[in-house]
């Protein structure tokens, strides 16, 4: 992180409010889906190559934080209620990397209220909605104690780098539609410290892509993604990874901006497999994939010759992503439901699509004292 993307903030330590000051900030960030994966990642939680992604819309997190300040209590109080949740951890390892350049938060006591509409650890990116809407209220929090003179531009780039501190996926999803991560000199302004927007170069068409999100398994994954990107400091592939990619980022823009839905795809499931073969072939290896997932992986590919046009993608997970055009909605949705959904634990699926990213929601008297 560089010095100079929390600036507005940084000389805030002179920072005096009233003991009893309270501030509330309520955001739904959504998760995404990397169409180009990012794997492998250096120091300061830097990518070792750049990734492209779609938000969704459906499956988001929703959180709420209530801030106030007592001279005997500070930093992340409770979650959902619980002074021991399991979140809490995760979230206040954030709270304090971004306390070091935004001052004004170490001073904060915060209860926060968190609630997902999709299983968490479980390959669905869970991280990556939770955190963004983490970092989105305390920036939001932070935007109404100092309110500097900040352009949505400027202050969305930040909330991206504060994201990306607590989870890389995060970054993304600050944004709608489709973003890259990672330096390229293939998108102008990328930055391996935030994300940024390619919505201007894509198609209107690829806008209205669908994403259906098929639960295998909604138990906690057996490796935690941070132990999963670690696996590549030494992977005998990580550098032929890294030109992958990267011609695959390459491919997947042009396929964008032509509409190219049937190019998307077949780039779509070759970083799926390609992220499950280096977890497989990483040492210690893993296998995260079930054999429903395999079995969807079959019918999907079956059912494809047949003409529909419908492609399938992974996170580090066993559920599985159907992504496909909106136009083909009756007859790919008919397919799952026939098809797939007994593939499916309890027969769950989240119909999903490309997403316009967060929202925030009206606090209650913010910026009241007292």
């Amino acid at each position: 992180m560089t010095d100079s993307q929390f600036s507005q903030f940084s000389h805030s330590g002179n920072f005096r409010p009233a003991t009893g000051a309270v501030w509330h900030a309520a955001w739904q960030s959504p998760s995404n889906i990397a169409l180009v994966k990012y794997w492998g990642k250096n120091e300061g939680q830097l990518p070792i190559n750049p990734s492209l992604s779609m938000t969704l819309s459906q499956a988001v997190t929703k959180t709420r934080l209530d801030a106030f300040v007592d001279g005997a209590v500070h930093g992340l109080v409770s979650v959902n209620g619980d002074p021991h949740h399991p979140f809490i951890p995760k979230m206040q390892r954030l709270l304090d990397l971004l306390a070091g350049d935004i001052p004004m938060l170490v001073k904060l006591a915060i209860m926060a209220e968190t609630e997902n509409t999709f299983p968490h650890s479980t390959g669905i990116a869970s991280s990556a909605s939770g955190i963004s809407a983490f970092a989105l209220c305390l920036l939001d929090l932070a935007n109404q104690m100092v309110i500097p003179e900040i352009s949505l531009r400027d202050w969305t780039r930040m909330v991206s780098c504060a994201a990306r501190l607590g989870s890389g996926s995060a970054c993304r999803s600050v944004y709608g539609g489709f973003t890259v991560w990672g330096r390229s000199l293939l998108v102008a302004g990328s930055s391996d410290e935030y994300a940024v927007d390619v919505n201007a170069d894509v198609n209107p068409g690829m806008l209205s892509l669908r994403d259906a999100i098929l639960i295998v398994s909604s138990e906690q994954k057996e490796v935690a993604s941070t132990l999963g990107h670690r696996s590549m400091d030494r992977h005998p592939f990580r550098q032929g990874r890294v030109i992958q990619a990267n011609s695959n980022l390459e491919e997947a823009l042009r396929a964008l901006a032509a509409n190219d839905f049937n190019k998307l795809g077949d780039i779509a499931e070759n970083e799926a497999l390609s992220l499950h073969a280096l977890l497989m072939s990483a040492n210690p290896g893993v296998i995260l994939l079930k054999p429903a997932t395999l079995e969807i992986i079959t019918r999907v590919r079956a059912k494809r010759k047949s003409g529909l046009p419908l492609f399938f993608t992974l996170d580090a997970g066993a559920n599985v992503h159907l992504l496909y055009p909106h136009e083909a909605a009756f007859a790919v949705e008919s397919f799952i439901l026939e098809e797939l959904a007994a593939c499916c634990e309890g027969g769950r699926v989240i119909y999903d699509h490309c997403g316009t990213g967060p929202v925030r929601f009206p606090g209650r008297n913010e910026n009241q004292a007292g």
